[in-house]
């Protein structure tokens, strides 16, 4: 029999939400209590916060508010994401639930159905569309925010904060975020600028994670049993093992040896290859590692595939796979290798043949059916994609992948591999982070198929169990602002709001508030007033004259009447009653002293010179207090001022330039640089495979052991007289911005120009990749970033730069570039 009171509660849940109920109803699995507490919050018409492990199904919550939309003719919902690819996941996803009419995609260099009633999109593109007061923000009602924690991405991260402070106030927001340590505060802010918003935090995983470690060929437990991960208790046998003495070396070998080996063992019976070389010391120097294959083989006997590898090396991804190849393991039947083989010739079909052979496509496809593949970001973007369908199916059972994997994307394992507890962060080793551990190992454990998931860490020399077992329990991840105003975004807000609302404005972002919480509010209780002070103005208009000139007569004579100081000198007391009668004759004679609702105006008056005093205050407190966000603003306004960008008349207001007005339209890092070019018209002799070229220089960052960039290979003639000027153009304004104390930017990189140039004038895949030094990922990647610029050029610049653009772009949009998987 079911529990009554479990019964009434739900009962009562259906009747005070029932979209909730039916939603939850129409679900392949029950909602679990988190999932239940965001919905009911959407359904109450309340925005909400949700924060939660990897693989714990939060996006249920920002899937309600697109089925909320739907529920309304003419409600829109946006799905925002921070990479494209996840945006091409998710636009498939919907598509498949609401049909291809109804769903489209904007992700920069992909424009499918943007007028559909819901839009997958990457942050910039709705960025975009707030500052352009796009017609498709008309209808928009939900507006999700998934993995909204990347706004301490300090390259894209302020995107993120600009879209949650300009996004109408009817709007309500989906944030859906990782597990961060400040959940709480986060909310605070959100609620704060986006109104009453339901901060939910859940560090519950839906399949429990076991975590172990690999010494050998066993599994041992990297927490005590008995004790549970709750107390953090490591287990006694790893400690001896890491003992640097040789004190127990017999009694530690016999207790390995001892436990049972062999066959399809769960880990909880520590699984042991047989054959291998006794231990011949406890201590860890002497200690062997399994090479790869061998790892591969005890996961697959253990059952513990799939699994993912994190090497966090592109180079170590490529030669893991290349190593289990050369073992000759092969984790696939005949029927799933037929499978795979239709599956990776179906989607790369429109490839072309010689582009495949460079590609090196069919040792890759070799590699596909023996269930093995890397993934990192130097892959192609259609073979990464193949791989992330083909793990998903439980065709490929082994894939050896670097973090990036672990950003979002929908590729849950049994499990997840750690062969290091440390990376290279471009300039030194450094342990990775307990949120790191946590978002990798969130992918271990794929709900509705596994009871449970599993971490393995490789046992390696420097291993201390008690460090691994502080990443293991800890949660500490918190969500740190990188919002730093820009060119572009002074230029759009001083557009719309003009210079002081704009700065009102930049104290509302998180940055400020984490830096001083109290200005939020302060700022918020200004905006409110200001806009009630609007109101009371229009209250005590007159049709007679300026009410507000009278309004103020009549405080200064109500002030003088109340100074009156019999004890004050005779003089004094004369020219304080001349002021007095001056004054009551000038208001006796006012147009407004005759208005039949005078005493009406007059409570209006009261009313809004009152809250203006109380106004200034808060400004005075605001200014006080450490407005760093805006005074950042402020120097960047003075670096815009100075190239008549801006325009500041006597009065301190500002307004754009034609020059400013065309900047607004440029995004990217190298905003003021592209606006100068073009206004300088530096440009204009380029032909478009200079033009190309010429862009990537303005997007391409090299990488850290690149050498100089030198001029070796770079084109003659127009382009070389461009790029100096442009080069010549940025110190200069390099110069600018350090004297007016602001960081500057990076020199610009021609080490991908050449290639580019190549590529632009159609050259061959081969030949481009060589010249480049680049994976084929990496170099797609840069060209469509050189397409995205080209494209803003082909729309702000004048002829003949923006005829140059157009032609430069759709010469480089071609072959593994042009090809789209969605």
């Amino acid at each position: 029999m079911s529990d009554p009171a479990v019964s009434f509660a739900r009962a009562e849940a259906t009747r005070t939400h029932p979209l909730t109920a039916a939603f939850a109803e129409a679900q392949r699995f029950e909602l679990d209590p988190f999932q239940v507490a965001g919905c009911h919050a959407l359904e109450d018409d309340r925005s909400v916060l949700v924060a939660a492990p990897t693989g714990a199904g939060k996006t249920i919550v920002g899937e309600f508010a697109i089925h909320l939309a739907m529920l309304q003719p003419g409600d829109k919902a946006f799905y925002t994401t921070p990479m494209k690819a996840l945006s091409n996941q998710k636009f498939r996803e919907l598509q498949a639930v609401y049909g291809e009419s109804e769903v489209g995609l904007l992700t920069g260099d992909t424009n499918i159905n943007g007028n559909a009633r819901v839009v997958v999109m990457t942050t910039e593109v709705l960025r975009n569309m707030l500052y352009a007061a796009s017609p498709a923000l008309h209808g928009l009602r939900f507006v999700v925010m998934d993995e909204v924690h990347y706004l301490a991405d300090r390259f894209r991260g302020a995107v993120w904060e600009e879209v949650i402070i300009h996004l109408p106030p009817p709007v309500r927001l989906v944030s859906l975020s990782a597990t961060v340590s400040n959940a709480e505060e986060f909310g605070d802010w959100l609620d704060t600028v986006r109104g009453e918003t339901e901060v939910i935090v859940s560090e519950t995983r839906p399949v429990p994670l076991e975590q172990h470690v690999l010494v050998r060929g066993d599994l041992l437990p990297l927490f005590d049993d008995r004790a549970g991960v709750a107390t953090a208790l490591v287990n006694q046998e790893l400690m001896r093992l890491r003992s640097p003495t040789g004190a127990n070396v017999d009694t530690d070998r016999r207790a390995i040896e001892a436990r049972p080996h062999g066959g399809n063992t769960s880990p909880r019976k520590r699984t042991h290859r047989g054959g291998q070389r006794p231990v011949r010391s406890a201590t860890i120097h002497r200690l062997e590692r399994l090479d790869r294959p061998e790892v591969v083989e005890l996961l697959a006997r253990a059952n513990l595939l799939p699994a993912i590898f994190f090497v966090f090396s592109r180079v170590g991804c490529d030669a893991a796979v290349q190593q289990v190849r050369r073992a000759g393991v092969r984790l696939t039947s005949r029927e799933e290798r037929d499978e795979i083989r239709q599956i990776v010739d179906e989607r790369t079909r429109t490839l072309e043949d010689e582009d495949l052979v460079v590609l090196g496509y069919w040792e890759w496809r070799e590699n596909l059916e023996r269930g093995i593949a890397a993934h990192h970001a130097g892959l192609l973007p259609a073979f990464k994609e193949v791989v992330e369908e083909l793990f998903r199916r439980k065709l490929v059972k082994a894939v050896f992948a670097t973090e990036t994997l672990a950003l979002g994307i929908n590729m849950p394992a049994r499990t997840v591999v750690l062969e290091k507890l440390e990376k290279f962060n471009g300039e030194a080793r450094v342990a990775i982070t307990s949120g790191e551990y946590t978002q990798l190992t969130g992918r271990a454990g794929r709900r509705g198929i596994d009871v449970e998931g599993h971490a393995v860490i490789q046992w390696t020399e420097a291993l201390d169990p008690q460090a691994v077992a502080a990443l293991a329990s800890r949660r500490t991840y918190p969500l740190n602002s990188s919002f730093r105003p820009t060119y572009n975004m002074a230029v759009n807000l001083i557009d719309r709001f003009g210079r002081p609302r704009a700065r009102e404005i930049l104290e509302s972002s998180f940055a400020q508030f984490q830096a001083d919480r109290a200005v939020v509010g302060l700022a918020r209780q200004v905006k409110d007033a200001e806009d009630s002070l609007a109101g009371y103005e229009k209250a005590m208009t007159c049709d007679r004259g300026d009410y507000a000139d009278f309004a103020r007569m009549r405080r200064e004579l109500s002030d003088l009447e109340r100074k009156g100081d019999r004890s004050a000198p005779a003089h004094l007391r004369r020219q304080r009653q001349e002021q007095l009668e001056t004054l009551r004759r000038r208001l006796q004679r006012h147009p407004c002293n005759s208005c039949p609702d005078r005493e009406t105006h007059a409570r209006w008056a009261e009313r809004y010179w009152k809250l203006r005093r109380q106004t200034d205050k808060l400004r005075q407190q605001i200014d006080a207090r450490t407005g760093t966000v805006a005074r950042i603003f402020d120097q960047v306004v003075d670096v815009l001022s100075a190239l008549d960008y801006v325009a500041v008349d006597s009065g301190g207001a500002t307004s754009l330039t034609p020059a400013g007005a065309t900047m607004k339209r440029i995004y990217g890092e190298r905003d003021l640089l592209v606006a100068e070019s073009l206004r300088t018209g530096i440009w204009t002799e380029l032909d478009p495979a200079g033009m190309a070229a010429l862009a990537c220089c303005l997007v391409y960052e090299p990488r850290r052991d690149e050498s100089g960039t030198g001029e070796h290979g770079l084109p003659r003639g127009p382009f070389r007289a461009a790029l100096n000027a442009t080069e010549e153009l940025w110190a200069r304004l390099d110069d600018l911005e350090q004297g007016n104390r602001l960081p500057g930017s990076a020199p610009v990189a021609t080490g991908l120009a050449a290639a580019m140039y190549a590529w632009a004038r159609g050259g061959t895949l081969d030949r481009v990749l060589d010249q480049a030094d680049l994976a084929a990922g990496d170099f797609v990647r840069w060209t469509k970033q050189t397409i995205d610029l080209l494209d803003q050029l082909s729309i702000v610049a004048n002829p003949p730069v923006a005829t140059i653009a157009r032609k430069a772009l759709d010469a480089i949009r071609r072959g593994i570039v042009a090809y789209a998987s969605v």
